[in-house]
């Protein structure tokens, strides 16, 4: 599968370390290649950088790694998402980490969709910080990654991608269960930042024998 990374900041450079180091090759794409050409090329060859037109052409599954609004126009940006599996790993963070900026009856995620035309949204890789998907090792266990999404089929997919970068990988069902993992992530970085706890912990499923 092309996998393609829009965005080569925190999120975006975490998980194409994770998937470099799972063998599998990526393409990240920003407006400014030039101002990211060195950090992506010690990403080592398997890693290619493009202009972000450029990698949606490329990807058969693009990663939204970019600030919520960014996200948001992005999506409407393309007449066609012809079927690309379209995962969404924002937030809709309220100015200085205050909350969400909405929430309840609607999503960040499901925003996207609205606006993707024939894009097929999975939301995933947005309820832990950028360290734990660039590296999902704990001596405990494996940090979970819930993923919601319309279509069973890219569903699966993300499930999959997450597995396969070290994720205890849970299927969460529909789009609209983005509702409940947006405040997920904020209950993450509520934690990180506002309690002082730092960055290196990870939510986890626990289930009896």
């Amino acid at each position: 599968m092309n996998i393609s990374i829009l965005g080569a900041g925190n999120v975006g450079m975490a998980l194409a370390r994770a998937l470099l180091r799972a063998g599998q090759p990526v393409t990240l794409g920003v407006p400014d290649p030039a101002r990211y050409a060195d950090a992506v090329a010690a990403l080592g060859p398997q890693a290619t950088l493009t202009g972000s037109d450029e990698a949606v052409e490329r990807g058969e599954l693009v990663i939204l790694a970019v600030p919520y609004p960014a996200a948001l126009a992005i999506a409407q940006g393309r007449a066609d998402w012809q079927g690309r599996v379209l995962v969404d790993a924002t937030n809709p963070l309220a100015p200085g980490l205050a909350g969400l900026s909405l929430g309840t009856t609607t999503s960040g995620a499901e925003q996207v969709a609205e606006r993707a035309r024939g894009a097929r949204v999975v939301k995933a890789f947005n309820t832990t910080g950028a360290e734990n998907m660039a590296d999902s090792r704990y001596a405990q266990g494996q940090p979970m990654m819930p993923v919601a999404g319309d279509d069973a089929a890219a569903r699966e997919q993300v499930l999959a991608l997450a597995t396969l970068i070290g994720f205890d990988a849970i299927d969460m069902g529909p789009l609209s269960a983005a509702r409940y993992l947006e405040p997920l992530a904020m209950v993450w970085i509520h934690l990180a930042f506002k309690q002082g706890q730092g960055r290196r912990f990870a939510f986890a499923r626990m289930t009896r024998a």
